[in-house]
């Protein structure tokens, strides 16, 4: 016998049509405490718990909304392709998690006098609903709403509600999103009064004239529970967003609808950069009596692609987008209301102009803020179905399921109509391309013509309006760009597809440390008006708190609660960490994606400004000229009008420096007042430039000659500041002194290696598997001989030459290292790496470790800052002075990796409390990372409660750095920004601090 829940054919049962979402009614909350009671099986579940008289007394309690595995019920399990049962559909296992729900409630005074609806906006998967032991009935469709009549079994008084959720179900098939699993009524649950004659939906299109100037409004209202045409009149009033009113109407119901409309000369355009929001209030009236009424915001903005180009209010406009879904670190998929504003004030504030509702429909108080604060949307269908491949086999290309997959296309798209700022429908995510996405693209097109279709599955884009790809790499997204990628196949379909703009819905896999390679995409973006845009998998780490047994706070990822099968870890794949602290990879997309971009030209600066809509009359600007860091002079930047997508040209503010040293130009760019989003002087865009670069090289200080003491273990070098011993037998320093206090306690020594990043390709195949295969994790040094020389100068010099190879290869790097000790107590150090032509694969780094005292915690830089920074990922960084802690040098990913790396270093001291140290002098620069753990204790580290903190400090200087990349799913840093096996040679220079 087929259940309920096995039926793809059955998507719901008393369920009421889709609707709009807006202030309609009068609304209480049903969030809060609800009696619990968690089965592992559907059989199990209590028999008739939803009948009058059922005694719950020893039942949980559970807050509504929840994920119930959030509070001890089962367990989250991870999942980013596979299903985590069986496949066998429409069939799902008979271990079937089974929540029963119970909660009483007060119906308020005078409800009864009109319709009451029961409205859930989120249960997980398949649930049934009693009222005072009546069947209201079922549905599907995790992440849309199901609403209910139930205005004939509500009573005056006390009522009892019940409600059985199933984790499992065929709609489970269609939800294979890359997420945890998680169960419950997770969304907000909710009764809604409404009299018995009332606006049941409206639909809003607000289209502009040929000139995007004027516009005509058009209302299309549903009227519920009219007998006779003709009785009652809708009246709307439309109030600008200084809430005067600029617009007035009315019209005559005839049967269940009504339509209208009229003109609104030059309204303010909708954008999310000026998200200008009217209000419109509709009212139902019998004669002179209000019987209904709703409001609503409305922008005016129209979407649509022309001569290949996306555009909005007829401006290209490029998605400067991030893909969310739904987390929260301790409730899962509930997101409480202040959580979705910090998301959209992060988002803002990053540059960011645009969202993927990956893969779903979310809350939908959250497209309300992106209707307020400025957010492009692309709203996802709640339907993924990797599990089953690309394949003519995926349930999408078989009829049975046609009206499950419908159903949640419909019920999006009625929930989201009115909303200015979903500019695309998207029909899914890895769904295959089967016949049903194209019913439900002729359904969406038939039902809103005003936006376009989206499904990055549709290559041959026969249903959709838009070419989407993920994880394209650099050189075929310019292809894209010029039209000369993906020709072949029909004609008909190649040229459809040529007429069609390009997004990258994924790109930029943001897992760890990373992406690498933003400032390339960027420009690549920038130089096609076919490119649309692109968003950067993903918004957040989908982390779960958890504590040790010592009370530790650390986040969890796929496998930590036993679950299997699983993906480890690749559900940290965020910009932003659990906590929603931004990660280095989102203050670097931030600048790239900056919308004021300045370049210097001969006579000045060049100013462009890459807003869509919007002059930089709402900035303000600044300039600071630095010389070796320390601030010189600085002014205000007269900022001329400058439209959108239009240059100007600045004379340089100051004057072109002439003294020593290295001078810095720093340019910023700041919101002039407050906005919604942001404080005034909220830095919005900055530029730096090198005017004038140091003329001074590093060099040995002048001092009395240093005095040697050989033996054939050791030498002994000193001075009257300092006395250094270093190691003949391992060709390094076994200590070294200045004033009497120890500088180092090992090192320096040739480093290649690095814990691999998640782009490496972390735990599965990527170029850390080359690397663990050529054995660069365990290379092993040979010293081959220490020579020691006088020099007339009265310093001496130390040369090594060793071997470093990993064990069972004849492979190996032939590397020298020179030290030259001058009598004031500085080492110039001078290193050379050869290796054979055989070698082909790329190295982690090339650069020196040496180990420094526990004292040694203050370091302080001269170079890119404040945060960490890598060769393909250090627009972020910019040049100056900087100190912090060596914890604050750490950044804590979920998943421990090679991190705070800082590029273009002129100098790095690490010092005690009282200043004295060492410092390091790139010649001209280095790049350097200082950790309480060593590279080793970071490789072998799976939590970050793993990562030991030693006492010493580890300090890298590096010479080069591979890149970062989005490897763990998308390309490999570009090749100039890989790390490729050739001679290297650097100098550098370590001193004492004063």
């Amino acid at each position: 016998m087929t259940n309920d829940f096995e039926n793809p054919q059955i998507v719901g049962q008393n369920r009421l049509a889709p609707r709009a979402w807006f202030a309609s009614g009068t609304t209480k909350s049903l969030n809060g405490a609800w009696r619990f009671h968690y089965s592992p099986t559907v059989a199990e579940a209590p028999q008739g718990f939803h009948q009058q008289g059922f005694d719950s007394r020893q039942w949980d309690t559970l807050e509504v909304p929840s994920c119930w595995q959030m509070h001890g019920y089962g367990r989250p399990h991870y999942t980013n392709i596979l299903y985590p049962f069986p496949v066998d559909p429409p069939r799902v296992p008979t271990e079937n998690p089974t929540g029963s729900y119970l909660r009483e409630f007060t119906l308020p005074e005078g409800w009864q006098d009109g319709r009451v609806r029961l409205r859930f906006d989120g249960v997980d998967s398949f649930f049934r609903v009693w009222l005072n032991g009546q069947e209201v009935g079922l549905s599907k469709g995790s992440r849309i709403p199901a609403e209910f009549d139930v205005s004939d079994i509500v009573r005056q008084g006390q009522n009892t509600l019940a409600v059985q959720v199933h984790q499992w179900s065929d709609g489970t098939y269609l939800e294979d999103q890359d997420m945890w699993w998680l169960s419950g009524i997770f969304r907000d649950v909710s009764l809604i009064a409404t009299p018995k004659v009332h606006i049941e939906d409206v639909f809003v299109d607000t289209s502009l004239d040929s000139k995007y100037q004027d516009a005509y409004l058009t209302i299309d209202a549903r009227i519920h529970g009219v007998q006779t045409e003709g009785e009652y009149e809708v009246r709307a009033e439309l109030l600008d967003p200084t809430g005067n009113a600029v617009h007035g109407g009315a019209a005559v119901v005839l049967g269940e609808s009504v339509n209208f409309g009229g003109s609104v000369e030059r309204p303010r355009k909708w954008s999310a950069e000026d998200p200008a929001l009217y209000t419109l209030r509709l009212r139902l009236a019998k004669g002179d009596s209000v019987v209904d009424q709703v409001e609503f915001k409305v922008g005016f903005r129209v979407v649509e692609i022309r001569n290949g180009v996306f555009r909005i209010n007829g401006q290209a406009v490029k998605l400067k987008g991030v893909n969310r879904h739904e987390h929260h670190p301790d409730l899962g998929r509930t997101i409480p209301y202040k959580t979705m504003v910090e998301d959209v004030l992060l988002m803002k504030r990053h540059n960011v102009n645009a969202v993927r509702t990956s893969h779903y429909p979310p809350h939908p108080r959250f497209l309300d803020m992106c209707d307020q604060y400025g957010l492009y949307v692309i709203d996802e269908c709640d339907l993924e179905t990797h599990g089953f491949g690309y394949g003519p086999d995926n349930i999408t290309n078989i009829p049975e399921w046609e009206v499950a997959c419908l159903d949640r296309m419909q019920r999006m798209v009625e929930r989201d109509k009115n909303h200015p700022c979903v500019v695309m429908w998207s029909l899914g995510n890895e769904a295959g391309c089967g016949q049903n996405h194209k019913t439900m693209a002729d359904w969406t097109r038939q039902r809103d013509p005003s936006r376009p279709i989206h499904y990055e599955g549709d290559s041959e884009t026969r249903n959709t309006d838009v070419l989407s790809q993920m994880y394209t790499s650099i050189p075929d997204l310019i292809k894209h760009g010029a039209r000369e990628n993906w020709l072949e196949g029909e004609e008909e379909m190649v040229q459809a597809r040529l007429r069609k703009p390009f997004v990258l819905c994924e790109y930029a896999h943001a897992m760890g440390n990373g992406p690498g390679s933003l400032k390339e995409y960027w420009e690549a973006i920038y130089g096609s008006d076919r490119l649309m845009g692109a968003f950067v998998w993903e918004w957040i780490d989908h982390g779960i708190r958890q504590r040790t047994a010592s009370g530790e706070e650390f986040f969890a990822y796929g496998g930590d609660f036993g679950e299997h099968p699983h993906d480890s870890n690749f559900v940290i794949d965020g910009l932003i960490f659990p906590n929603r602290v931004p990660s280095p990879g989102l203050v670097e997309y931030k600048k790239v994606i900056e919308p004021v971009v300045v370049e210097r030209t001969e006579d000045g600066l060049r100013v462009t400004n890459r807003y869509d809509f919007i002059d930089l009359g709402h900035l303000s600007a600044t300039w600071s000229l630095r010389r070796d860091g320390e601030l010189v002079q600085s002014g205000v930047l007269a900022i001329p009008h400058v439209a959108p997508h239009e240059t100007a040209d600045l004379p340089l503010p100051c004057s072109l420096p002439k003294g020593e040293g290295e001078w810095v130009l720093d340019v910023d760019f700041v919101l002039a007042t407050e906005t919604l989003w942001a404080k005034s002087g909220h830095g919005i865009a900055w530029a730096q430039f090198v005017l004038r670069e140091s003329q001074l090289a590093a060099s040995m200080a002048a001092g009395p000659a240093v005095q040697v003491e050989d033996s054939a273990t050791a030498l002994r070098l000193s001075g009257p500041t300092f006395d250094l011993e270093f190691d003949r037998v391992r060709g390094r320093i076994r200590s070294w002194r200045a004033n009497g206090i120890d500088l180092l306690k090992d090192g320096p020594q040739f480093h290649f290696w690095r814990a691999p990043i998640d782009n490496d390709g972390g735990a599965r195949a990527g170029i850390q598997t080359s690397w663990r295969q050529e054995g660069l994790d365990h290379l092993q040094e040979r010293v081959g001989s220490v020579e020691v020389q006088s020099l007339d100068s009265g310093a001496v010099q130390i040369t090594v030459t060793s071997r470093i190879a990993p064990p069972a290869t004849r492979k190996g790097l032939d590397c020298v290292l020179v030290y030259t000790v001058d009598g004031s107590g500085g080492l110039t150090l001078d290193a050379t790496v050869a290796s054979p032509a055989e070698w082909e694969t790329t190295l982690p780094r090339v650069g020196l470790r040496m180990t420094l005292p526990a004292a040694f915690e203050k370091v302080s830089w001269y170079g890119r800052g404040p945060g960490e920074s890598y060769i393909d990922s250090k627009e972020a960084g910019r040049i100056g002075r900087w100190q912090a802690t060596v914890d604050e040098l750490h950044t804590p990913y979920v998943f421990p990796q090679e991190n705070g790396n800082r590029t273009d270093v002129r100098w790095v001291a690490v010092t005690g409390k009282s200043g004295f140290g060492l410092r390091a002098e790139g010649d001209p620069t280095l790049n350097f990372s200082a950790h309480h753990y060593t590279t080793e204790d970071l490789d072998r580290a799976a939590h970050t409660y793993d990562l030991p903190h030693r006492e010493e400090v580890t300090l890298i200087l590096d010479h080069r750095h591979h890149g970062l990349g989005s490897n763990s799913c998308g390309p490999a840093p570009l090749p100039q920004h890989q790390l490729k096996v050739e001679p290297f040679r650097w100098t550098w220079r370590l001193v004492p601090t004063v």
